[in-house]
């Protein structure tokens, strides 16, 4: 699936208030949560034990960490929406994040974006995305997030 393209800041201010779409599938593995505990110093058996969590786990397995289930927007948050006419971006933080359930090793994680708002800055935009990631098959999201990014002309 081809990401949406918004051509510069008036098309996105445009969109404000709409869902701009959904990401593919991306499989979460116990290479990439281990990977992300590395990274992060943060082995709590509940996510880099398998055996341990399957025994002991209210969740019946290994968990991904809720940092890193956010920490795939930027991964997945392209595969739906690009814009154009800026030279560059960078994340400016969030409002808002929860964490409203797990996501189970080896489940499939999509993210969904719809365009909050967007406010003119000195030399470029901030928009707000609310962000909505979803595992396949699960009755609620497992993270949601308002998501700010900065682009500057």
């Amino acid at each position: 699936m081809a990401p949406r393209i918004i051509n510069g800041t008036d098309e996105l201010k445009s969109l404000i208030g709409q869902h701009l779409g959904y990401s593919e599938w991306l499989e979460v593995t116990q290479e990439r949560v281990n990977q992300f505990a590395e990274a992060t110093g943060d082995h709590q058996w509940i996510h880099v034990d398998p055996e341990r969590a399957k025994k002991e786990s209210p969740f019946g397995g290994p968990i991904a960490h809720g940092y890193l289930t956010l920490s795939l927007g930027p991964v997945l948050m392209p595969q739906v929406v690009l814009t154009t006419g800026y030279k560059m971006g960078v994340n400016y933080g969030c409002n808002k994040v929860r964490f409203m359930s797990p996501v189970p090793v080896g489940a499939k994680l999509r993210l969904g974006v719809t365009l909050i708002g967007v406010e003119d800055i000195p030399g470029g935009i901030q928009s707000t995305y609310a962000f909505s990631f979803e595992c396949e098959g699960a009755a609620k999201p497992s993270c949601v997030a308002e998501v700010i990014f900065r682009s500057y002309v």
